[in-house]
């Protein structure tokens, strides 16, 4: 699914309705006791870092969510028959948190307590106006310091209907996006002109998994040797975690600034499978496109070592591969890019890299932090930066995503990191990146990107040097 932002995910004018969850809902939800399953360390970071940065005075949203497109006239209550019926099936989605001194403390609703709300949001002619008003809503609803905070939209129009989901990213990762089009769709077809009597199948619940996952944690101690090789790679680091190591243009001191994003294709399919088929002994395109960056911001930067963080999701049993959450961890490399001779050793390097490392991804980094006494108080919403690759071919209705416009959607607001996803798709890579608003930023992050382009082209096409 192409990633980008919801001023260019092809917004069209319509009738617009909303869906957030109802007063009842909400209401339940208040009179609930305490869930005895914690947040997971992701969560409970990714709230904690929001209400620092509120408490700074910066409102900075950061919810991601997904669009696409159902075709022919629309059933509006089919289509909240699956909407509400998919909400349920997930429990992290009926599941909040609630401050109870500087603790915070899990609450969920049971499926039958959960209904949605319908809004008429009226007509919107213009395209950009819809934009900034989507955006807006989104920005007020899918808020991690408040709950409910998810929201559903559709513009209706006589040939069919755009839907958008929006999130607070507490509950949802991109692998959790990227399936949303696939089983609401299929939802609705089943729903079309019928009542939905039964929910479905429930997916497994992510916040089992928060509980199993914590609970593992927090029997880790500081003389474990994954926060060890943790603790190396911060001092190595000088003390922080790392950035993307080229120049964004930053003056130490100032304040946090605003985002702007690139988005758009990296290779066609022919181009991306033969990068593909020559980085496969070494462990495939992931491994190609960090060593590729690795050299590149080397060119850029000059820097000896390439050290970042890279994704992992941490779904290692198949229970979870359905489940709607944000199942994501981090593995530190370390590239010795200034003594590596060509393309074909920088690719042996990253290859034993994370042979050697992909495990401490298991391991949530702020527990890791709490451990060593790290003072990382959050003062963006991107503790370092990231390059992920994922290749989302097989995921559920990939193969329809172009035909139903389909996006994943991030929000691009604040924040002093730059961070870059390739994604694999039928019709190639496409790469989407967000960085600070600043001159040297955009030019530095746009020779990163033509410089990745020509390589991966220079190795599919076979005029890449063993030495280059």
């Amino acid at each position: 699914m192409r990633i980008t932002d919801i001023q260019r995910c092809e917004v069209r004018p319509g009738r617009l309705v909303e869906w957030t969850l109802s007063p009842a809902t909400v209401a339940a939800a208040a009179a609930l006791p305490e869930d005895s399953r914690p947040p997971a360390y992701i969560q409970e970071s990714h709230i904690r870092t929001a209400r620092s940065l509120r408490e700074d005075g910066l409102f900075v949203p950061t919810w991601v969510g997904a669009a696409f497109d159902l075709p022919g006239p629309v059933d509006l209550d089919a289509l909240e028959r699956a909407l509400h019926t998919w909400t349920v099936r997930h429990e992290t989605l009926r599941s909040g948190f609630r401050w109870a001194g500087d603790e915070l403390r899990r609450f969920t609703l049971d499926a039958a307590d959960v209904s949605l709300h319908r809004r008429e949001a009226g007509h919107f002619p213009d395209a950009d106006g819809l934009v900034r008003h989507l955006q807006d809503r989104f920005d007020t609803i899918a808020d991690a310091l408040r709950w409910p905070n998810l929201v559903y939209a559709a513009v209706l129009r006589d040939d069919g209907a755009s839907v958008y989901l929006a999130f607070d990213h507490s509950n949802v990762d991109a692998y959790s996006v990227q399936r949303m089009p696939a089983e609401i769709h299929e939802l609705y077809t089943e729903g079309t002109g019928a009542a939905v009597t039964d929910a479905g199948p429930t997916a497994a619940s992510y916040v089992d998994f928060c509980e199993i996952e914590r609970s593992h944690a927090d029997g880790v101690d500081g003389r474990h040797a994954i926060v060890e090789r943790w603790r190396e790679f911060i001092r190595r680091c000088d003390g922080t975690l790392p950035p993307f190591p080229v120049d964004l243009g930053l003056v130490p001191g100032d304040p946090l600034p605003r985002q702007r994003m690139l988005a758009e294709p990296l290779a066609d399919a022919d181009t991306a499978a033969a990068f593909e088929a020559y980085c496969r002994p070494y462990g495939g395109s992931m491994t190609g496109l960090l060593a590729a960056t690795g050299l590149i911001v080397h060119e850029l930067g000059g820097q000896p070592v390439y050290r970042t963080v890279v994704p992992f999701h941490t779904r290692v049993a198949s229970r979870w591969s359905e489940s709607v959450g944000w199942y994501v961890g981090g593995a530190p490399i370390e590239v010795p890019v200034g003594r590596t001779r060509g393309f074909p050793e920088a690719l042996r390097a990253v290859r034993a890299e994370l042979r050697a490392n992909r495990a401490l991804a298991r391991m949530p980094l702020a527990r890791v932090l709490r451990l060593l006494g790290a003072d990382f108080r959050p003062v963006s919403p991107d503790l370092y930066s990231i390059v992920s690759y994922v290749d989302t071919r097989g995921l559920p209705g990939a193969g329809r995503w172009a035909e139903l416009k389909a996006y994943g959607l991030m929000r691009v607001s604040y924040g002093d990191q730059a961070c870059v996803w390739v994604n694999r798709l039928p019709e190639g890579l496409w790469l989407a990146s967000r960085f600070p608003d600043t001159d040297v930023a955009a030019k530095n992050m746009r020779l990163y990107v033509e410089r990745l382009r020509d390589r991966i082209v220079s190795v599919a096409d076979g005029s890449l040097s063993a030495v280059s």
